[in-house]
Parts: C-alpha cells; structure tokens; sequence
C-alpha cells in the first residue's frame, strides 16, 4: 500500500485529539454567558480553553473557538513531533502519543529529551519508561500528569 500522509494525519489526530481535549479540559466557564476565559494552570501558566497559553488580559472565547484553537494547536504540535521525530510517520498511534506529550510540555522540551532519543532509536519500551517520568507541573506530581502520562505510554505501546 502506497504512503498516504493524510490519511497518517488524519488518524493520528483521530487518536491524539480526544486525550488532549479530556486531559486539558475547557476550564473556567462564565455561568449565564457560555464564554471562556482565561485561567492559571496548575503549573502556573495563564491559559485558556484547551490548554492554549494566552496573556492573563486575553479576551473571553467561545467553546466553537475553544475547540477551534484545540484542533489548530494539536496539528501544530503533530508537525512539531514529526519535525523532531521523523520516524514517527510509521506510527500514528505514537505520534498520537507524542503529539499529546509536545502539546503539553513544548516541542523545546521534547527535543531535548531521553524520550526523543528513545522514540528516534525506535526503543519504544524505553519510551514508555521515559514518557511516565514526565509527571510534575509546578514542581509537584499532579494525578492528572500521571494518569495523561499513563494514556501516551499505552499508545506509545501500540502500532
């Protein structure tokens, strides 16, 4: 079967798309107008809707925008995976996997990682072992990491 880089896009977004969403949220909702606004993150960075960082004065947004911005910043996130990890074109259930891990950290990050050194030697069960060290935020483990954590290992986990 001949490469089709759409369709490895499509399904990696398919697959990276919900945990982002489910581990991110759409936080701090303004009863009686529907509209988001920004919010610290327990790491302490300002954001809003889907885990987009925004200056604390950013203006309130829609959850059609929220969802916009969550669907253009995954498959930025996807390009910057692929950039840093070409050989992940292979796989999209790992690049579903680290798409989520760079949308949640920064592709500087997973650049600079044993989890992409791994991911590029193709050691795919050091890369479980590496992505669930990444588990704090703000200098402390938060359950939530842990168990985002835990959904990149299992996908990393699958071809």
């Amino acid at each position: 079967m001949p490469f089709d880089g759409r369709s490895l896009i499509g399904e990696a977004l398919d697959q990276a798309l919900p945990v982002i969403a489910y581990y991110e949220g759409c936080a701090a909702r303004v009863p009686r107008t529907g509209l988001y606004v920004p919010y610290l993150c327990p790491a302490g960075y300002w954001t809003i809707g889907y885990g987009r960082l925004v200056p604390r004065d950013h203006p309130p947004i829609t959850h059609g925008e929220a969802r916009m911005f969550l669907e253009t910043d995954t498959l930025r996130h996807l390009r910057y995976a692929l950039e840093a990890s070409p050989i992940l074109a292979c796989y999209p259930r790992r690049l579903a996997a680290i798409t989520s891990f760079v949308f949640n950290l920064g592709a500087g990050a997973y650049r600079a990682s044993t989890l992409r050194r791994c991911i590029n030697a193709q050691d795919w069960d050091g890369a479980r072992m590496q992505i669930v060290r990444w588990v704090r935020g703000g200098g402390k483990v938060l359950p939530g990491l842990v168990k985002r954590r835990q959904a990149e290992a299992e996908l990393l986990g699958r071809v």
